[in-house]
């Protein structure tokens, strides 16, 4: 299944092959608007100017420099762990606050991992085809890719739901629409396949304008100047993006906060074939992940300090936008797996996931 760059909100196209299962077109489809199309190659350029670059024991490798999954790097040794996430060039939260103070590195070499890759994806369907390819062992991504996979019946297990209620905010250009309805026969761009996707869809459904608004695909790095343009009437944001644009001027007319089962949630998978290698994975996964979010909460200050920096945002907008009381301390938070219930009925409900499937199967109980 792929989903059209442009098109009514719902509509897809099988296709065949898994490296086209789930990531949205590349900056060349053809199915990309000439500015918007433009602006992506743009951006391309840019991600593959960056060089890998080794940080203590680890190394980082930006999967993003192509739309290939070969670009993600293959272990030599079975001993390295391969991480996948979606985010900046460091992974924040639980998971970055355990590789900045060192807590990573040292409870994973007891495991005996040697070494840990990391590898950045702008946008969670991009880490389903290196989960897909067997190039991460460990995605930290949005539960709206992660069911999709799982819907697809790629043999995946979910260790932790590490956030939920994280907020997706609807945000209109300048002197643009004033609320919802207003977007009726116009165009609303986000990162399809990504929890602000999902948000987005369910909003035009609860409005009954699914087949009133055009939604497109585009990278949040260019929301912004889409924005400014009037490329699009709006654009649904993650939650420090959206703060970040109110800040500049850009009107929020919605968010997800407002509108119970929207909000997203942040999962952490691990493909079958690795877990039955590492059995003892999630527990300690979890242990130390539970360890590094009371340790982050306890330092909250310089925790923020060190988010900002890697999201490259203002300290204000960060504890705006990822309250902390949002990262569970527990693998499994009720109102977080609440959460991924409804987004999965959803999904599957509006075709978008393949199939239905147990969440109770789903989760590591250990």
């Amino acid at each position: 299944m792929r989903w059209f760059a442009v098109g009514t909100i719902g509509r897809k196209q099988e296709t065949e092959g898994s490296s086209e299962l789930l990531a949205p077109p590349t900056p060349s489809s053809p199915l990309l608007p000439t500015p918007l199309k433009l602006a992506a190659c743009v951006l391309l350029l840019i991600t593959t100017a960056c060089s890998p670059s080794k940080t203590e024991s680890a190394q980082f490798v930006d999967s993003n420099k192509t739309s290939s999954v070969s670009s993600v790097a293959t272990p030599k040794q079975t001993s390295t762990l391969r991480i996948g996430y979606v985010g900046s060039a460091e992974p924040t939260g639980s998971l970055g606050w355990a590789k900045k103070t060192g807590l990573l590195d040292r409870e994973l070499q007891k495991l005996g991992f040697r070494d840990i890759t990391y590898a950045r994806f702008v946008n969670g369907p991009n880490l389903n085809e290196s989960l897909v390819a067997g190039q991460v062992d460990v995605g930290f991504l949005g539960d709206t890719p992660a069911i999709v996979l799982r819907a697809r019946g790629v043999e995946t297990r979910l260790l932790r739901i590490s956030q939920y209620n994280t907020t997706a905010w609807l945000v209109t250009k300048k002197n643009g629409p004033l609320s919802v309805a207003d977007l009726k026969g116009k165009i609303v761009a986000t990162q399809k396949g990504s929890y602000m996707h999902r948000y987005l869809l369910g909003l035009l459904d609860q409005k009954g304008l699914s087949k009133d608004v055009k939604v497109v695909h585009l990278l949040s790095t260019e929301a912004k100047p889409a924005l400014e343009r009037g490329d699009i009437a709006a654009y649904a944001a993650s939650s420090d993006l959206g703060v970040f644009l109110k800040s500049q001027g850009f009107p929020i007319i919605d968010s997800s906060g407002d509108h119970p089962g929207l909000s997203g949630t942040s999962l952490v998978v691990a493909t079958e074939k690795f877990l039955a290698q590492q059995p003892d994975f999630p527990q300690k996964l979890n242990a130390l992940l539970t360890e590094a979010t009371k340790d982050l909460k306890a330092n909250s200050q310089e925790y923020y300090k060190y988010h900002a920096q890697v999201a490259k945002y203002p300290v204000e907008i960060i504890k705006t936008s990822f309250p902390l009381k949002q990262v569970s301390e527990e693998p499994f938070p009720t109102e977080g797996v609440k959460l991924v219930e409804g987004t999965k009925k959803f999904l599957v409900s509006q075709n978008l996931a393949k199939s239905d499937f147990q969440l109770a199967d789903w989760i590591v109980k250990k």
